[in-house]
């Protein structure tokens, strides 16, 4: 008898082995359904796109990552280990600077992020990471910039003292969100910055616009983006 519910049990616990393998598999099926299908990219994205982006594809932006995935495990694994200085990208390449420049690029942008690679922008780095393009541009936030729109101090501080007569007193009184009142920031519209901030775009239209709304700059632009990758 006691052999015989010994075997009982040892039966009852490879079936319910066997139905776990089953359901895990089935989801793991699923999952692997949702993650890869273009028309479920909705159903996996970290939030909605960002202005503009609206009917980007995501693998514009998230390319594979090199080598295969037993390679990248063991890649971040040796990683772990202190075998390698590095962890290795999985699955996707983390999204840099060359992936919005793919369709941003272009040569007379007023504020490249190169520039702050400078040793004088170390600060702006640290402080806003002006080097890169979502530091300003976050992807999946739904609007058109990320952050507070006030980042012009980072650089602009020293114009209280030697700014001229039209700046210096507006950064005296840190009145920063009337930069962009004047001024589009990467000067991409054609557009002339006033010579009165009483002929600027009030700072209820910079919101409006930096939350994804209509430009307070014009609607001409000296270059449009590219819709997909070259």
């Amino acid at each position: 008898m006691l052999v015989s519910a010994t075997v009982e049990r040892m039966a009852i616990s490879r079936e319910r082995q066997r139905l776990g393998y089953l359901i895990g598999g089935c989801l793991a099926v699923l999952e692997a359904i949702v993650l890869l299908s273009p028309d479920l990219d909705a159903a996996h994205a970290k939030g909605p796109m960002n202005t503009g982006h609206e009917t980007v594809q995501c693998e514009q932006c998230h390319q594979r990552a090199p080598g295969t995935t037993r390679q990248q495990i063991q890649a971040n694994v040796n990683h772990l280990l202190g075998t390698r200085e590095q962890p290795a990208d999985f699955g996707f390449k983390a999204v840099s600077n060359a992936d919005c420049l793919a369709c941003h690029d272009r040569p007379d942008d007023r504020h490249p992020v190169f520039r702050f690679l400078e040793p004088r922008f170390a600060d702006a780095r640290k402080n806003i990471g002006a080097h890169q393009c979502v530091g300003c541009h976050a992807e999946h936030n739904g609007v058109r910039v990320s952050n507070n729109g006030e980042f012009c101090q980072q650089c602009h501080a020293s114009m209280e003292e030697d700014g001229d007569a039209l700046h210096r007193p507006l950064v005296q009184a840190q009145d920063w969100e009337s930069c962009l009142r004047c001024h589009d920031f990467h000067g991409n519209y054609v557009k002339e910055a006033p010579n009165d901030i009483n002929n600027a775009a009030t700072a209820r239209q910079v919101d409006a616009y930096l939350s994804g709304g209509t430009s307070p700059y014009g609607t001409e632009r000296h270059f449009k983006a590219r819709r997909t990758r070259p």
